[in-house]
């Protein structure tokens, strides 16, 4: 068997290399330290890590896009059912708002409350902080891919 050093050869041969491998490897492990560190800034300033996510695609919803439940669910990759669950647990929190949408009563639109914002600020800056930090390892291994 013949070994490819450098980049990875998988893209270009198909099989994947011992080095297509490593950088898989790494990837991965630097992603998880990553959602490490972001479970443990969650739970710092008592939140799940799935009410963080939650809360950060409400707020970074694609520009005119109605953030309803199944968009949240569509996004947080959650049965209907468990999205609204989770959202009652932020309400009650007072982090997430429900309103009607005042062009289809039916529907009903999710906001973050003004102390949503505010914790989600604290956590995105640290998150950001955090990525700054680690972008270089990110792009290096990204380049071992070579994707």
């Amino acid at each position: 068997m013949t070994e490819i050093k450098g980049k990875g050869a998988a893209g270009e041969r198909g099989k994947p290399q011992t080095a297509d491998y490593q950088a898989l490897a790494n990837f991965r492990y630097t992603l998880r330290k990553f959602l490490e560190f972001s479970g443990s800034a969650a739970k710092s300033v008592g939140l799940t890590p799935q009410q963080h996510q939650a809360m950060l695609s409400i707020i970074g919803a694609p520009d005119g896009q109605a953030v309803t439940v199944g968009f949240l669910a569509e996004r947080m990759l959650l049965k209907h059912h468990s999205t609204v669950e989770l959202v009652d647990r932020l309400v009650e929190l007072d982090l997430v708002s429900r309103q009607p949408d005042t062009a289809d009563r039916r529907k009903v639109l999710l906001a973050l409350t003004p102390k949503g914002r505010r914790l989600l600020t604290k956590l995105s800056t640290a998150h950001l902080e955090e990525l700054r930090r680690i972008r270089p390892v990110f792009a290096e291994l990204l380049e071992r891919l070579d994707v």
